[in-house]
């Protein structure tokens, strides 16, 4: 029997296209986490350089119900202390500021990214490497605690693509 080259091109394609179904590429794909109606999207951190002290993680949070959630707070062995950050504009300059719990709207998301909200490890127990992970457990008002994977990504990670929210929004939007 001959195949044509249509042929296994169609065949390979049916196979790429169906192995998720079958959990085929789980561990490839999946970096999202679920707690009620709150999904975190690919939790991830920056390397540390050298002996850097403090580290920072990031991710997205959607949340699918009709009511507002706050992450309340962070919590991880990987530092001393762990707190939600934000960066504010101030004559000029942007710093660095606890931030308290952030909002994730209803029906709508939150990015903690690189220049805005983000989960601050300080005082580091060791520094974070590239391509390994660690886990942070957070702490929803409503949806409870949910342990997450950080996956470390390259110390530029996120450099090209920083937004600095100046304004009231910092990074929340509606679905």
């Amino acid at each position: 029997m001959k195949l044509s080259v249509t042929t296994i091109a169609r065949v390979a394609a049916l196979a790429i296209l169906t192995l998720p179904l079958f959990g085929g590429l789980a561990p490839v794909c999946a970096h999202e986490f679920k707690v009620g109606e709150i999904m975190i999207d690919h939790p991830w951190a920056r390397a540390t350089p050298g002996r850097a002290k403090n580290g920072a993680g990031f991710m997205k949070l959607m949340n699918h119900g009709g009511a507002p959630d706050r992450l309340m707070e962070a919590r991880s062995d990987v530092a001393e202390r762990v707190e939600l950050h934000t960066h504010i504009h101030e004559n000029g300059v942007m710093k660095m500021r606890p931030s308290g719990p952030i909002e994730v709207p209803a029906h709508g998301h939150v990015m903690l990214e690189p220049g805005s909200y983000h989960v601050m490890f300080l005082g580091l127990t060791a520094p974070l490497a590239e391509g390994t992970k660690f886990p942070v457990t957070l702490v929803f008002e409503k949806a409870g605690e949910v342990t997450v994977e950080l996956k470390v990504e390259s110390v530029g990670a996120g450099a090209g693509g920083m937004k600095m929210n100046h304004g009231a929004g910092h990074g929340m939007k509606k679905n």
